[in-house]
């Protein structure tokens, strides 16, 4: 279905668009994705294997140089041995109490700096403790010679703080900081799949037949009566091709972004001649303001469907934007009975997309939220305030 809408309904001759999208999608698949499941399979899965081999083969080797320039230096065997044994036990506990501690926090959504800053100091204690009690047996066991070096309980307890935070240090370096750097390029090609989503959605919106064939036949009833009106429709629909087959970049001014929404919105009021209207509120400093291409459009197209076309007698849409300290807000507000309070419906990709999109460009600063009652609907979006070049 998308092939056909892409290339002009000929599936067999996909235009070049269409190939670029294909090979983004085949990338983004090959790649592998990032979903809620993702976290409970960590480490990532990309060579699993080798990934976890080369962490334990670095903890284990900087374990034994330690122990052995250690020995060298001074040629204790009780702390030789209170120390291997304490390395042998603990770093298995280690490693296993720390990816507990990182799926749950993943999971839970509570941030990894505290958690494992928490799960750090622990680890610190947790090896104090072993290395005293290691070091208990092991003098208990092993002969001392008649002038050992001074090492008491203090510093045995020093040692093994020291321990725990310096091997939870290198676990993080050998398996956290991988998957950071692994997520962060998941990341960005399921960004540019949602953008070749988005791109795909524009063209189904906008672009499929019978759009065309009916915004044409309102036209053509114009021609005689209202040619001035005729003429400035055509000039629409040939704004909306022109701006859906240029690719453009990722962000636009929302100066930019209204225009060409003023562009839809004109065409829609004439096809739902007195049945859709349309108010634009943009407040002052909005119109430099910068946000993801296309942003509000899937808002729009579902306020009309689902909101203003499903009031007896017609509807309005209203677009209003605001500032508000250093966020940008903008609300698509409809006039419509409002929406039941049941989870998204299925193939609702609009709303979705623009959350995920917030999601990726703005991390937790951005959201979108809907509010509803019988008198209607309004979609609010709330992002970092970011002023692009004049429009």
């Amino acid at each position: 279905m998308l092939q056909a809408q892409a290339s002009g309904g000929d599936p067999a001759k996909p235009t070049k668009m269409y190939v670029i999208i294909q090979l983004r999608v085949v990338t983004l698949v090959l790649a592998g994705g990032v979903d809620s499941a993702s976290v409970d399979a960590w480490p990532p899965t990309a060579a699993p294997k080798r990934a976890r081999l080369f962490g334990v083969v670095v903890m284990a080797s900087i374990a034994l140089l330690q122990l052995a320039s250690e020995f060298l230096g001074v040629h204790d065997v009780v702390r030789l041995l209170s120390k291997a044994v304490s390395l042998v036990v603990g770093l298995p506990l280690l490693v296993v109490g720390a990816f507990a501690v990182y799926r749950w926090a993943a999971r839970n959504r509570f941030g990894l700096v505290g958690p494992l800053s928490l799960a750090a100091v622990g680890s610190g204690i947790f090896f104090s403790a072993l290395l005293w009690l290691t070091r208990l047996l092991t003098v208990s066991l092993v002969p001392v010679s008649a002038n050992p070096d001074p090492y008491g309980g203090g510093d045995v307890l020093r040692v093994g703080f020291t321990m725990g935070l310096t091997y939870f240090a290198l676990w993080a370096l050998a398996f956290v900081l991988p998957a950071f750097v692994e997520d962060a390029q998941v990341r960005a090609l399921e960004a540019d799949k949602l953008r070749t989503q988005a791109e795909l959605a524009q063209l189904r919106s906008h672009l499929e037949p019978h759009f065309l064939l009916n915004t044409l036949n309102a036209i053509a009833g114009l021609v005689t009566e209202e040619p001035r009106q005729a003429r400035q429709l055509l000039g629409n629909l040939g704004d909306l091709l022109r701006d859906s087959m240029t690719p453009e970049g990722e962000m636009q001014t929302l100066d930019e972004q209204i225009g060409w929404l003023r562009r839809y919105a004109q065409i829609l009021e004439t096809r739902h001649a007195g049945n859709l209207a349309f108010r634009w509120d943009i407040g002052d400093g909005t119109p430099r303001a910068l946000l993801p291409r296309l942003l509000l459009q899937p808002l729009v197209e579902n306020a009309v469907k689902h909101g203003a076309l499903m009031r007896a007698g017609g509807g309005e849409i209203t677009v209003r934007t605001e500032l508000a300290g250093l966020k940008l807000i903008c609300i698509v507000e409809d006039n419509g009975p409002g929406i039941s309070s049941k989870a998204t419906r299925r193939g609702a990709f609009g709303l979705l997309s623009v959350r995920r999109r917030l999601e990726l460009r703005y991390s937790d600063a951005a959201t979108l939220r809907l509010e509803s009652s019988a008198g209607g609907t309004r979609s609010v979006v709330e992002l970092p305030l970011e002023q692009g070049g004049p429009s």
